[in-house]
């Protein structure tokens, strides 16, 4: 009978608790409702800052995606130049029976004077290609004599006082170089010294990786 007695009265405490819990729970105030709600509200973002977020990762993706450098390639800065020379045979061809003179190509600058190892390299290279097509090509820095001396046999000289006084061409092939993100942009044009007519133009993009793949130094030439 003892145990009973007991066991009833640990039922009747369990029961009076959870009649407590629940009229605490029915009997929740409005204000502490709404400051329960206010504590697991979402946490606020600044719009301002998540398009910003946004803006920035656009442009590097942009940017990885203009500074692309392929694993293996076979290109080469003579394959870019024969693709120009190819551009300005196309608009050349009534005007074969020309001689052109090719001078280093320069950085756009306020001064056009400033050229660089790939300037003076695009030159070389274009005398090349349009005489491989037909076209006469004359070069200005050949001097009337040979000189002799202990270092060796010269025939070319940046030295006026060297070279021809007579003019000895009719054009004149020469660009301007302009440092992109993703290579150099090369604007190549043939022009007549007489009218400075533009009578061809080309232009191309240059990746560095190529340039690089040349060993190319893009740092501005120093010539004596």
């Amino acid at each position: 009978m003892a145990f009973l007695t007991k066991h009833a009265a640990i039922v009747s405490l369990s029961l009076a608790a959870s009649l407590l819990v629940g009229c605490n729970a029915n009997n929740t105030s409005p204000e502490q409702a709404k400051v329960d709600n206010a504590q697991v509200t979402a946490p606020s973002y600044d719009l301002n800052q998540l398009i910003r977020q946004v803006q920035l990762n656009d442009e590097q993706q942009y940017q990885d995606s203009t500074q692309f450098t392929p694993l293996k390639h076979h290109k080469t800065l003579v394959n870019y130049v024969e693709q120009m020379a190819l551009d300005l045979v196309d608009t050349m061809q009534s005007e074969q029976d020309i001689a052109i003179a090719v001078t280093s190509f320069v950085d756009l600058d306020a001064s056009l004077n400033n050229s660089s190892q790939l300037g003076n390299q695009l030159s070389e290279s274009f005398i090349h290609q349009l005489q491989q097509f037909g076209y006469g090509v004359v070069d200005f820095k050949t001097t009337d004599q040979i000189l002799v001396n202990e270092r060796g046999d010269f025939v070319f000289s940046r030295d006026i006082e060297n070279l021809a006084n007579k003019r000895i061409a009719s054009h004149v092939l020469s660009g301007t170089l302009i440092y992109r993100s993703s290579g150099v942009e090369v604007n190549t044009r043939v022009i007549d010294v007489q009218s400075k007519r533009v009578i061809a133009s080309s232009q191309k993009v240059l990746p560095y990786y190529v340039l690089k793949n040349d060993d190319i130094n893009l740092k501005r030439a120093s010539i004596n």
